[in-house]
């Protein structure tokens, strides 16, 4: 189907109709954890990964913290220059210029709502005390001391004191923040922000972020780190573009641990449903079944011929799909043993079943507007198996699937005679009973 999408579809994004990949650098790249002041080209590896990419049906790269920091990249020291265990700001200009020939978007983490000790306003804070130009940036009290012997308190982020947080009322780190984003757009040509912990920035600041980054880049995409919540209160015309879907990455894992589909339709049509009341219609939040802070998938679902069940449903509901790193072959990982065991260095990229079906799944993705900007309804449900319909301008596809070691036999009116799975080569199958096998899932477009 073949039809303009910035001349159709109402505020179209590039986003939209992207699949993003994360990437976690320093440990992507295998760099120190701590920061050793060693200067070492890591960051070009990522150049021998585009070829996965590619084969993965990527279209855009979501990257977790790139700019100097003490440790784990969340605690910034110098919002200007990439982290010197990851290279120099020419080496990752390079990275991206490379991925932006290959038609891949790159999006970076804006971490604005803390910075590490190591940040250079917060250093002169320390020496000049209530002498320093800066000590309005942070959120001070000289009556008091910190557990570092600063002689003032400061707040940190949710009690992490290594996270210092910053004054988002405050117009000279504002300024200095917008700068950063202008010279990142500059230097590097980014195509958008992650918001890191987005639930704690000041909303004000938001609103400048989104009109200040628009201004220099019409299409600049921002999406915010939201958990709980009603996120309109965020993702809105005058704030973010999109954010964090925690609700439905739950819902995916648990909905197949309990052998109870009925959890993640219940929350994809309490977000998306046909009726009038439901809550982000017409909205793209980023979907995902693990990230940098979660355990994986491979290792948090309990039956392991449910993964790609898990990725059928992420693909075909609504949403923006992100693969983290890894995770496309089943790398595992558990919350449990530390971020580090979730961020871990790869070699290489592997290629399997799992990663050729994420791959296909991708590519379905992006060639059907209807998973793309189609609405939502729940078409079949029991606990084991669901079937749902994404439609748009005509366009009907049912996402299908049995999470049951019996096949089960798949009985709806699809208002047509036949239907083609797109999973199976287009393969015609009769409308009105079809059989799904034991552990299967399936596209079916009317």
């Amino acid at each position: 189907m073949e039809f303009d999408r910035e001349a159709g579809i109402a505020g179209y994004m590039w986003a939209e109709e992207s699949v993003f990949y994360q990437i976690y650098p320093l440990g992507f790249t295998g760099a120190p954890r701590e920061n050793d002041g060693v200067c070492v080209n890591r960051i070009e590896k990522v150049l021998d990964w585009i070829p996965h990419l590619k084969r993965l049906h990527i279209t855009a790269v979501y990257f977790s913290p790139v700019f100097e920091s003490n440790s784990h990249g969340y605690d910034t020291r110098d919002y200007r220059t990439i982290d010197r265990r990851l290279g120099t700001n020419e080496n990752f200009a390079k990275v991206v210029q490379a991925l932006h020939k290959e038609g891949i978007r790159v999006v970076l983490d804006g971490v604005f709502n803390h910075v590490g000790r190591g940040f250079w306003a917060f250093q002169d804070v320390r020496e000049r005390k209530w002498e320093s130009p800066y000590k309005e940036w942070f959120h001070i009290h000289f009556d008091g001391d910190s557990g570092y012997g600063d002689g003032f308190w400061y707040e940190g982020w949710e009690g992490h004191y290594e996270l210092v947080k910053l004054n988002l009322r405050c117009e000279e780190a504002v300024g200095y923040l917008l700068d950063c984003v202008r010279g990142w757009i500059e230097e590097f040509d980014i195509d958008g922000l992650r918001l890191d912990v987005a639930y704690c920035l000041d909303r004000d600041f938001l609103h400048r972020l989104r009109e200040f980054a628009s201004g220099l880049k019409k299409d600049f995409w921002l999406v915010g780190e939201l958990l709980h919540g009603d996120y309109n209160q965020w993702v809105n015309d005058h704030m973010l573009h999109s954010c964090t879907n925690y609700e439905c990455y739950k819902g995916l894992y648990s909905s197949f641990n309990s052998r109870n589909l009925f959890e993640i339709c219940h929350s994809l049509n309490r977000q998306f449903g046909p009726e009038d009341w439901t809550l982000y219609k017409k909205k793209h939040l980023l979907c995902f079944a693990d990230n940098h802070d979660v355990t994986r998938a491979a290792s948090i679902l309990e039956e392991e011929r449910h993964l790609p069940l898990l990725y059928a449903v992420l693909f075909a509901m609504p949403g923006i799909p992100c693969v983290y790193y890894g995770s496309e072959w089943g790398a595992k990982g558990k919350k449990s043993d530390g971020d580090w065991g979730l961020r871990p260095c790869f070699d290489q990229p592997r290629d399997n079943e799992l990663s050729r079906w994420i791959g296909r799944l991708a590519d379905i993705h992006e060639k059907e507007p209807a998973l793309i900007w189609g609405d939502y309804r729940t078409i079949v449900l029991t606990n084991r198996q669901c079937v749902f319909e994404r439609s748009f301008e005509g366009d009907r596809i049912y996402a299908a699937v049995n999470a049951d070691e019996a096949p089960y036999t798949v009985r709806f009116d699809a208002g047509c005679a036949s239907l083609r799975d797109l999973l199976r080569d287009n393969v015609q199958v009769t409308a009105g009973e079809i059989l799904l096998p034991p552990y299967s899932a399936a596209y079916w477009k009317a």
